[in-house]
């Protein structure tokens, strides 16, 4: 039984004071013992203030990128270690405004989910297509080629203690949405892809994921929760999300 998991992606959002309102109204309603499991990634600067607000809390906190080296001269670089030393459980890894923006390639992506698991921290590998690549007909072979590439270098069975993040770039931040079926296709496929480890490991869905969505989305066989943006930073929204994947 795969247990459900939402992650928070705050992306380059936030202040003291908004985190602070954000997290405390969150964590008002989030009490107990519940079936899903949540993180939040905020950006690195507020990982610290996080940490110290969800210390007694049944929330975990994770980077939004990790450096895949471990320490030098590499200016504006947060290594895994430095991370696990604040508190952090999870890094994301290859998002894809990370292999857009800063030409992050496969073997990069790889790289970090090295040194992530390498400091205990566990990786969320994000994986997904652009809109030509889906026009194309070549959304399998791409996010094969992504896993491919972590597997060659980590190997099978360091994916089995790691979180998959299937996310069609051309749903993030547009108000689009891949339907149940669509995200359902693409997550049967990575799970078939990664063999013998496959049934046991996490697969979420990350795409312009919202209250009026998440329900549907989840009730898909191999959507095991979501990788939440935009939504992730109205504590509502992303309580009602947290909710649908009980």
């Amino acid at each position: 039984m795969r247990r459900p998991l939402v992650v928070a992606n705050w992306k380059m959002n936030g202040s003291l004071a908004s985190n602070s309102e954000r997290l405390q109204s969150f964590l008002a309603r989030w009490k107990g013992v519940h079936q899903a499991e949540v993180a939040v990634c905020p950006p690195a600067v507020y990982l610290p203030q996080a940490a110290e607000l969800l210390a007694q809390s049944n929330v975990g906190i994770g980077a939004q990128d990790v450096s895949a080296a471990d320490e030098g001269a590499y200016t504006g670089e947060v290594s895994g270690g430095m991370l696990a030393d604040i508190g952090c459980q999870y890094a994301l890894v290859g998002h894809s405004e990370r292999r857009e923006y800063h030409g992050e390639t496969d073997a990069l992506v790889a790289k970090k989910f090295v040194a992530a698991q390498r400091h205990n921290l566990t990786p969320v590998l994000c994986v997904g297509e652009t809109l030509a690549q889906r026009e194309a007909d070549e959304t399998l072979v791409v996010v094969g080629e992504q896993l491919k590439a972590v597997v060659d270098l980590a190997g099978r069975n360091a994916v089995a203690s790691a979180v998959v993040a299937y996310e069609p770039v051309w749903a993030i931040g547009t108000g689009l949405t891949a339907t149940p079926e669509q995200a359902q296709e693409v997550h049967a496929y990575i799970r078939e892809q990664l063999g013998s480890i496959g049934a046991g490991v996490r697969i979420l869905y990350g795409g312009s994921v919202k209250p009026a969505n998440a329900e549907e989305l989840f009730s898909q066989n191999d959507i095991d929760g979501a990788l939440v943006g935009g939504a992730s930073l109205n504590s509502d929204d992303f309580y009602s999300i947290c909710q649908a994947a009980e």
